[in-house]
């Protein structure tokens, strides 16, 4: 029986050309993700839905057989920013790669963002994983994969120390005395690790939540120490299986309480894309034509990218090979991906057909209603604290979804009908982030 007392959380995944990779070519569907009355548009669905977060991802490399909105993207803090001028509520997402970029610069711009949108703002922590960004930043290759989460782990403790360089007060802007600043509520950084030396601090005064939201959707070892010990929010992957999401959040939720956190600290959505229909069979109808879209070659770069190896030269209707399931690509992916070819025996025809569809995430489809009893009975059954959905296309499949399943899990009393708070923290139920004295690292 579902705990009336926890509400289920929702954001959206943003792709203007539909998550679905061949989502643009619906009738009716947008075709960019750099058209800003696209992004607005969505925004304003998501918060009619009161969702919790708008989130979008971002890439630093081109490759021809990307996703279509990986082609042609904004740069993420950019948009969010003059998202926040035209909306109210709704919390801002970006991902922003710990990779190659400089902590302070990082802490900076989520702090303004996080002021600008008056507490709204979530820094999505990741690991740069595409080889040819490397490329584009002065290097000839990237880190391997438990070095750049180790690199991110610093880069993580750095950002979050500037942020509590400053006290609340801090400015005082005294027009009797002349007294501008309280010098003794503003502090350095000094930190010394073995990536960084920071001096600080930052010249942005202490923001509404304290701290911006911290987001990690690593699936990896060191992925899911770093979510343990630093998220708010994880954005996780699965595949549809009950049994691997149970295995998966119960083992994230005891890392939280071992980094001395307790469970509800860090909600778990994973992602889902949802296909809405009158009937069950018109949602499949609907996704069959979707499918009929499908290049296979667009299909064998999407899977390649997100197993982590090139499967051009194998036969597309022989089973899925034995690829080994570490990665220096994603490896939430590149496992959860192969979890489900070996369980359901799959061809690599099935497994492009799934990952094309929404790249890897879970496609649930059906009436308003059968949507509606699966995301509460994963939720009941806690193998997720709510979902990132994923809709085909916009802005049609996301209008589905807000007018016809959220009011449904409304209705069950599992989903707010209005917003409680003005603030992505208050949305999830955490608190305001408060200053945590560090010492500096040495």
């Amino acid at each position: 029986m579902t705990d009336r007392k926890r509400q289920m959380h929702l954001g959206v995944f943003v792709l203007g050309s539909g998550n679905h990779s061949a989502g643009w070519r619906y009738e009716g569907a947008t075709v960019s993700s750099c058209s800003f009355p696209v992004m607005q548009s969505i925004a304003r669905i998501a918060e009619r839905g009161k969702f919790d977060l708008f989130f979008i991802s971002d890439g630093l490399a081109v490759d021809a057989g990307d996703h279509p909105s990986f082609v042609s993207r904004f740069e993420p803090l950019t948009l969010l920013s003059a998202l926040s001028a035209v909306t109210t509520h709704i919390g801002l997402g970006a991902t922003v790669s710990t990779s190659f970029g400089e902590p302070f610069h990082v802490a900076r711009a989520f702090a303004s963002l996080d002021h600008l949108s008056g507490g709204r703002a979530g820094w999505n922590v990741v690991t740069s994983s595409h080889s040819k960004a490397a490329l584009n930043f002065s290097k000839t290759s990237l880190a391997e994969h438990d070095l750049r989460y180790e690199i991110a782990t610093e880069f993580v403790d750095v950002v979050r120390g500037l942020w509590d360089c400053w006290d609340d007060g801090a400015i005082v802007a005294d027009k009797a005395t002349g007294t501008y600043l309280d010098a003794s509520k503003v502090r350095p950084l000094d930190h010394k690790g073995r990536f960084y030396q920071v001096k600080g601090p930052l010249n942005i005064e202490r923001s509404p939540q304290g701290h911006p939201v911290i987001i990690q959707a690593g699936g990896s070892v060191p992925g899911q120490e770093l979510s343990a010990r630093s998220a708010d929010l994880v954005f996780s992957v699965v595949n549809g299986d009950k049994a691997s999401a149970k295995a998966a959040y119960d083992s994230l939720k005891q890392r939280v309480v071992k980094h001395g956190r307790a469970p509800h600290e860090v909600p778990i959505l994973p992602g889902v894309m949802p296909i809405i229909g009158e009937t069950d069979q018109q949602a499949r109808e609907q996704l069959a034509r979707l499918q009929s879209w499908l290049t296979p070659t667009n299909a064998m770069a999407l899977v390649s990218q997100r197993i982590g190896f090139d499967i051009s030269g194998y036969p597309l209707d022989g089973p899925v090979p034995d690829f080994p399931e570490k990665t220096e690509r994603g490896q939430a992916f590149s496992r959860t991906l192969l979890e489900m070819a070996r369980r359901e025996k799959m061809t690599l025809r099935d497994l492009y057909n799934v990952t094309a569809a929404a790249r890897g995430h879970w496609v649930l489809y059906g009436t308003p209603k059968r949507i509606a009893d699966t995301l509460e009975e994963w939720f009941a059954e806690s193998l997720a604290d709510g979902f990132v959905v994923m809709p085909a296309h916009f802005p049609g499949a996301f209008d589905d979804f807000v007018d016809k399943v959220v009011p449904e899990l409304q209705r069950r009393g599992l989903y707010r009908k209005e917003y409680a708070g003005t603030t992505l923290r208050s949305h999830l139920g955490l608190e305001r982030r408060e200053i945590v004295r560090r010492q500096a690292a040495s």
